[in-house]
């Protein structure tokens, strides 16, 4: 289905029956982008829960227009109560969210926590102290894809180490649009995960799924994370074979509280 938000439509689908879930992508990402990375939370889910996933404005099959500023967070975050409200969920939904996906997940948990059960921080990005750094990084990506391309922006990210619980991965390339890119990026630039005294005061259970090795994803965010949140569980994967484990290790998260 299709789902009209301020300056883009959204491509949004549902499967499955059950307690809702939604999912949410990382930057450059997309759900056909997950799914070639086995991270395909749709398929591990939709025989317990309603799975909406969509593709974030931008990226995937879903629209955009090439203004950085819809690509805030916390313009995101409301894309996402737009979602919501369009596939008709009025419970507390549970989310899943991969890096610019966590981050969406904690603008919009922090906006209106009693929307959700339980969280599934997925991989959290640079935050507060080690953004500024990141955020240059995604400035001069913006820079090179708007003068040289989008496929010598690939060549030159292809360079660079994966984490080891990615060894042996094939990375998809950017599942965006190459006019739209640079503003994608500057967008992300400009924006940052909630105030830390913002998120200690959630309290909804929390599960992170973290891996090593990443400067794009540190595990200080993480940690620092950890000290914020009240009921938090964190499982970090420094091996291809921990990172498929995180399935499993979801959906017995989420199966908690559920009669």
């Amino acid at each position: 289905m299709r789902v009209a938000v301020d300056g883009a439509e959204l491509d949004v689908s549902v499967t499955g029956e059950g307690p809702p879930v939604v999912v949410l992508h990382g930057l450059t990402g997309s759900r056909a982008n997950d799914q070639a990375v086995g991270t395909d939370w749709p398929s591990a889910l939709s025989d317990s829960h309603r799975v909406i996933a969509y593709d974030a404005r931008g990226h995937g099959a879903s629209s955009g227009r090439p203004q950085p500023k819809d690509y805030d967070w916390r313009n995101l975050a409301t894309d996402l109560f737009t979602v919501l409200a369009a596939t008709g969920v009025k419970e507390p939904v549970d989310g899943i969210g991969a890096s610019m996906g966590t981050a969406t997940l904690l603008h919009a948990a922090v906006r209106e926590p009693a929307r959700f059960r339980r969280l599934v921080l997925t991989i959290p990005p640079t935050a507060w102290e080690t953004r500024a750094a990141q955020a240059d990084g995604y400035r001069q990506a913006a820079d090179l894809a708007e003068t040289y391309g989008v496929r010598r922006l690939i060549a030159m990210n292809a360079l660079q180490p994966v984490p080891p619980a990615c060894a042996g991965l094939v990375t998809p390339a950017p599942a965006i649009a190459e006019d739209l890119l640079p503003s994608v990026m500057r967008g992300a630039a400009t924006t940052d995960l909630p105030a830390p005294e913002a998120i200690s005061r959630l309290t909804q259970p929390v599960l992170i799924l973290a891996w090593t090795d990443d400067p794009g994803h540190p595990l200080s965010t993480t940690e620092a994370l950890t000290d914020l949140l009240d009921d938090v569980t964190v499982s970090v994967a420094a091996s291809p074979e921990q990172r498929a484990a995180w399935p499993q290790i979801a959906r017995d998260f989420l199966a908690e509280g559920l009669s």
